[in-house]
């Protein structure tokens, strides 16, 4: 069998209402030099048996794993990937047909530089494309380089808007960087993880259009979880993000980190959990930091004051959890 150019990865997990869906519109693409690699991640509903109905077209391969995370199911997919390019797709997205066929056709234009291609995507059932987003947060279009003189505001909004269904990696840089975190089953903020390192070590490229279809009330590690969202794992152990970054961009991470650091302990001690949120702005924050955004939120969030304001803020109708991604 030859070598495909594109590997399209779908990690799987308790997805039998939509797996079908996603599939349909992997196999509907008109560029058709690729192969399917699913990995069911311990389903424990008819999610692996509906995959393996698709295994009647022989692009598709259904592999499956205990319950490690979709971090470690992406992962797995990669390990097994035989193409140029790695497209994952969760099983509760889906693409429009050119989307593999623009997305080789830039990454070819762009060359051996560009570690990554990342597009919106259209925001169902409100019909809002993520570009609305993109264009407030300064977001680029085309090719981007991280520079000492790049502002760290963007790049957390990096870490916020590129996700892994509507990204499509070259496989060399995906797997130098160990691809996306999958420690101790992570639910949340495991694919940051990856563009955290990506985005300080290569060029990317963005795209406003979005030929992605992201079904958010489908979507429940990324917008329905219950409580307050766990704290990032490269807050948690991101020593090694440092590791082959150009020293010069260790102050431009330092502060994204601290920004971060920042928005979640906010978070936290708008949900109650001021020790918490104090061990981890006690982390991160430096005096100096009194301008970057959330720095007071992130104070505030290690008192008790932080209970009295998220009682007004939820007065208004503004739902904590959305804040926190």
């Amino acid at each position: 069998m030859s070598q495909p150019r594109v590997s399209v990865v779908v990690p799987l997990y308790n997805k039998a209402r939509f797996i079908g869906r996603c599939l349909d519109s992997i196999l509907a693409q008109s560029f058709s030099d690729f192969e399917v690699i699913v990995v069911d991640d311990g389903s424990t509903d008819a999610s692996l048996e509906l995959a393996r109905v698709y295994e009647r077209d022989p692009r598709v391969r259904v592999l499956s794993q205990q319950n490690a995370g979709p971090g470690a199911a992406r992962n797995r997919g990669a390990q097994e990937a035989r193409g140029e390019f790695l497209a994952p797709l969760d099983a509760d997205d889906a693409w429009e047909v050119n989307y593999l066929s623009e997305s080789v056709r830039l990454l070819d234009s762009y060359g051996a530089s560009v570690a990554s291609l990342t597009w919106a995507m259209m925001e169902l059932p409100m019909q809002i494309s993520s570009a609305v987003r993109w264009r407030k947060a300064g977001m680029p279009e085309g090719r981007y380089r991280v520079t000492t003189a790049t502002d760290p505001r963007l790049l957390v909004a990096f870490l916020a808007n590129m996700l892994p269904s509507s990204t499509v990696f070259r496989t060399g840089p995906f797997r130098e960087q160990g691809g996306f975190y999958d420690k101790f089953r992570c639910l949340y903020s495991e694919d940051a993880y990856l563009f955290l390192k990506l985005a300080l070590r290569y060029e990317l490229a963005f795209d406003h259009r979005s030929p992605v279809r992201r079904y958010m009330d489908a979507s429940e590690l990324a917008t329905n979880l219950p409580g307050v969202r766990p704290v990032e794992p490269f807050l948690l152990e991101g020593e090694d993000l440092y590791a082959g970054v150009d020293p010069s961009l260790h102050e431009l991470l330092r502060k994204v980190l601290a920004i971060r650091a920042f928005k979640t302990s906010a978070v936290l001690g708008f949900f109650g959990e001021y020790s918490r949120a104090r061990q981890l702005y006690s982390r991160f924050a430096r005096l100096r930091d009194w301008s970057l955004p959330y720095f007071v939120a992130g104070l505030i969030g290690c008192t008790p004051v932080a209970k009295i304001f998220a009682g007004l803020v939820r007065s208004t109708g503004v739902n904590l959890r959305a804040t926190h991604a």
